[in-house]
């Protein structure tokens, strides 16, 4: 079942564009070329890639229904006339910067520096921080349940829908911060008197009066505060982008980010902050090559102490030789100098000297 905000959106290309240029064409005589010519002339016009391009997707799923039910044979509007456009580079504030606009916040304006405050400690989007009711939060427990969205028609009829996709009805983490927060508005919301049979009684963040906070009341304020505190022009979704930005690089696991966020695949987070997960992919292959590295110098290092003697090898070799020279022969080892120590000891005398006969003198 279509939301009445897309269904809206979905009236005004149909009644705003696409019967006036191809109302008179049966459903069998519309070709691509018609299609073609179309954006040609809306491009010509200035009209935005992005609205185009919504247009042509409502067009594309309608024709898609008539081939479904046979009225069709192929889908004219298929491959798309015009490529979808790439996502708008967006300007995120940082860590200072949002830290400057929610002091300047409490400071002028305390009423709206609680919906901020919360907008970017949760990464709630827009509508669901402004449909909250109290009854969907825990305090004693820090949670808070995502039940409804806030939403206006046209920027004009406020109506309570379900939020965007079925992972969104989820619980989300209250933070010490957060608490304050909405303990502030606690104290606030006693003050105001609301009709008890008002359809958006109860809400966590509206008016004194009790009625609800429209969705461009939030964004001028924003844009206005914004300009106050000297940070540059961001939208509210962007503060959503904030909280996602401050989680990942501040080393929070994607998984979690995700589950945070309420997406419903894994990979949209990865493909919307794919610009901050470039540097954890990075960071990640690095950590590759610093544990291999290490390892393999530490193996290197062993190898070569194994190549070299130790001195302590030296040492025990001496001592060994030392040993051995000092140590008296075993027996046996040597049987001349076993007998020679058995033998009596005896004391060589020179032989005695012979007296030679004196010649005969003549005298």
């Amino acid at each position: 079942m279509l939301k009445p905000t897309t269904m809206a959106r979905y009236r005004d290309y149909v009644h705003n564009d696409l019967v006036p240029a191809f109302g008179s064409l049966g459903l069998d005589d519309l070709r691509h070329r018609h299609i073609s010519a179309f954006v040609t002339s809306q491009l010509s016009a200035s009209r935005g890639r992005t609205t185009l391009y919504r247009c042509l997707a409502t067009l594309s799923s309608a024709l898609g229904d008539a081939v479904r039910q046979r009225r069709l044979a192929h889908n004219p509007a298929s491959p798309p006339a015009l490529r979808r456009p790439p996502a708008p580079e967006r300007r995120i504030w940082t860590a200072d910067e949002a830290v400057r606009f929610l002091q300047h916040c409490h400071q002028t304006d305390p009423d709206m520096a609680d919906p901020f405050e919360f907008l970017i400690g949760t990464g709630l989007r827009k509508g669901e921080a402004l449909g909250l009711h109290w009854d969907d939060v825990h305090l004693t427990e820090r949670v808070l349940y995502v039940r409804c969205t806030l939403s206006a028609i046209d920027n004009n009829q406020l109506v309570i829908t379900p939020p965007k996709t079925r992972s969104s009805k989820s619980w989300v983490a209250i933070s010490p911060r957060v608490a304050a927060v909405l303990r502030h508005r606690a104290r606030s919301s006693a003050r105001t008197h609301s009709n008890p049979g008002a359809p958006f009684r109860g809400l966590v963040f509206c008016r004194p009066d009790g009625r609800p906070l429209r969705p461009s009341t939030v964004l001028d304020r924003l844009r206005h505060l914004s300009e106050e505190a000297g940070v540059p022009r961001v939208t509210v979704h962007d503060l959503r982008h904030l909280a996602a930005t401050l989680t990942i690089t501040a080393g929070v696991p994607l998984t979690v980010v995700s589950k945070t966020l309420r997406h419903s695949i894994l990979s949209t987070t990865a493909n919307v902050y794919s610009h901050l997960t470039q540097q954890a992919a990075r960071e990640a292959v690095d950590t590759i090559e610093h544990t291999l590295t290490r390892i393999e110098r530490k193996a290197d290092r062993q190898a070569r102490l194994k190549r070299l003697r130790s001195p302590r090898d030296h040492i025990q070799r001496l001592r060994e030789v030392l040993n051995r020279l000092c140590s008296p022969a075993p027996s046996g080892f040597c049987t001349t100098a076993s007998q020679s120590r058995t033998r009596p000891a005896t004391t060589l005398r020179p032989p005695a000297l012979q007296e030679r006969e004196k010649p005969p003198s003549h005298k």
